[in-house]
């Protein structure tokens, strides 16, 4: 949709409108939940094409009607289809030194340079209208089947081909191509894990984007056996094994990114599931105070990974940014008089001057055999990627014990939760308290997409249904004593954030992930109630004693803050 103010003074230029109707135009519209264009294509005021031929006359930019267009192959794919469609963008001629590409968004600088990188040509923008767009992308369609009616032919015996003909198929260019633009789109939209899901009729991709999977595309179930057999080819693994789950990795390298795929394929009833996790080489660690923590748990953070020893435990369900938050820790520690051990599964991020190894239960290789190793190795500062038995927890805490500082993660829903878990799992109460130095429970929210973000109040029904679900007086006593509010105000009257949702965040309203947290400090007092054994609810009550933010807590601090939402906050903190 094009900008309001464009419109405006397009309309305006072209004398369509007075300044007075424009302005008593956009007071009525706010009631009526229209835009401007909506309106004045609606009540055919103007039609769609003339209103985009005049917006493209007062930018100064050619428009282009694609309707009757043919656009040559190689052309059209010089932008992928989910580009095309996500940015409702198009290529539709070209010359040696430049790419015409045709738009209903003049504004989407971002994707017009990314587009010139990877195609290395400059491009010529044009303006086009919704409708002639929409009849455009029809053209990716008609392509793409005439190359999917060469993939692999209609017939099912096709499917389960010899190791000869899969490697032919997947050398097809056309494979080759998909295979191509579904990474290099997945790269593009920051998925964190791509899904290609086959069904009885065809195949499903879904992105993982900032932790919630969406659909992107659906391919002819015909492209199922060319597209395994690429990415087995790309991952190095058995083209002919279709029984048994595989495990690889590979790796694309550009000078815009580089980006390492891990790779999992496992069977299922209709063919051969796979799922790729995308893991940046080349984005850097975040800092500690880039992690979003609030002013206390930072300072006590840093005053507990100072520790020469003694243990560090950061908890949260897979996907919250444990790793993260473990690797940002080391890199503080990360200095020439220390030495750092690792031993993970997998390793996600190659860090200069650690040692990190990788377990194998394969071979025998598992956490607990490798923390022995590691303690051969003269550690000062020890890694566990987790903590999953009671041989790991033990060794570890006796590393604690005895002179190292250890860094782990824990499957627990909070971080009091922690302390009966490592009690469960038969470590003494003793070693427990005087090893443990700190605790830290985190999830990963939504942030609001700052292009597109609006205020908002909470509404009585609302209100009602929060204090169905948290304790409002508590809260409102934590956002008061953090000074994010006055002392007179109550939820009613506090302003709230989310995302309208625009082109930028593909109309989610979120752009980016960022982190909630709870820091549970073992101090004295905490530590003489772990070896008398107390409850959860005792632990509890003596971490919030101590001034200590619950994850709710922490998430709503930051959604007052524009930060985020209470429906973010709501959804990653329900147990």
């Amino acid at each position: 949709m094009l900008s309001q103010d464009y419109l405006t003074q397009a309309v305006l230029a072209n004398k369509t409108l007075t300044s007075a109707e424009v302005k008593e135009l956009k007071e009525k519209l706010k009631s009526e939940k229209l835009s401007l264009e909506e309106y004045l294509i609606k009540k055919r005021v103007v039609t769609e094409e003339v209103l985009y031929e005049m917006v493209a006359k007062h930018l100064s930019l050619p428009y282009i009607d694609l309707r009757n267009i043919t656009i040559r192959k190689d052309i059209l794919l010089a932008v992928p289809e989910p580009i095309a469609q996500a940015h409702e963008m198009i290529a539709f001629d070209r010359d040696q030194t430049s790419v015409k590409i045709a738009t209903t968004d003049p504004d989407d600088l971002q994707t017009f340079e990314f587009l010139e990188k990877s195609l290395q040509a400059k491009l010529q923008i044009h303006l086009t209208s919704p409708s002639s767009f929409r009849d455009a992308l029809k053209q990716y369609h008609q392509s793409l089947k005439a190359e999917f009616a060469k993939l692999t032919g209609a017939e099912e015996g096709k499917e389960e081909a010899k190791e000869g003909d899969l490697q032919q198929l997947a050398e097809d260019l056309p494979v080759v191509r998909i295979v191509d633009t579904l990474l290099e789109y997945a790269i593009f939209e920051r998925a964190s894990d791509i899904h290609i899901e086959p069904t009885e009729t065809q195949v499903l991709v879904r992105y993982r984007v900032d932790g919630i999977l969406k659909d992107v595309m659906t391919l002819p179930k015909n492209v199922r056996a060319g597209l395994v057999a690429r990415i087995k080819i790309l991952s190095n693994l058995k083209l002919d094994e279709h029984r048994l789950p595989q495990d690889g990795r590979f790796k694309i390298k550009t000078k815009e990114y580089e980006v390492s795929f891990r790779v999992s394929i496992i069977p299922v009833f209709d063919g051969e599931k796979i799922v790729m996790r995308l893991l940046q080489e080349s984005g850097q660690v975040l800092t500690l105070e880039q992690l979003g923590l609030q002013k206390q748990p930072f300072e006590i953070l840093k005053r507990n990974i100072a520790k020469p020893h003694g243990m560090i435990l950061v908890t949260g369900p897979t996907g919250s940014g444990k790793t993260t938050t473990l690797y940002s820790v080391m890199n503080v520690l990360n200095t020439p008089d220390v030495n750092i051990s690792t031993i993970e599964d997998p390793i996600e991020y190659r860090m200069p001057r650690i040692n990190q190894s990788q377990v194998s239960p394969r071979i025998g290789f598992t956490f607990a055999g490798g923390l022995r190793a590691l303690l051969r190795q003269d550690p000062d500062i020890i890694m566990v990627g987790e903590i999953r038995d009671t041989e790991t927890a033990e060794i570890a805490i006796h590393a604690a014990m005895t002179g190292h500082l250890v860094l782990s993660t824990l499957h627990t829903n909070d971080a009091v939760g922690t302390l009966p878990r490592l009690l469960d799992m038969g470590v003494a109460s003793f070693l427990v308290a005087s090893t443990t130095n700190l605790i830290v429970a985190q999830r990963l929210v939504r942030k609001i997409c700052q292009n597109c973000i609006t205020s908002y109040q909470l509404s009585a029904k609302n209100v009602e249904d929060l204090a169905k679900q948290l304790d409002l007086p508590a809260l409102i006593k934590t956002l008061t004593r953090e000074g994010a509010i006055s002392a007179n105000q109550n939820m009613e009257n506090l302003l709230f954030y989310r995302g309208k949702g625009c082109k930028q965040c593909g109309q989610e309203g979120y752009r980016g992930r960022l982190g909630i947290y709870e820091v549970f400090e073992i101090t004295a007092s905490v530590a003489e109630l772990i070896l008398n054994r107390a409850s959860s609810a005792q632990l509890k009550k003596a971490a919030l004693q101590q001034g200590m933010l619950t994850l709710q807590e922490d998430g709503f601090l930051k959604a007052k803050n524009g930060v985020t939402t209470v429906e973010e906050i709501l959804r990653v903190t329900k147990d």
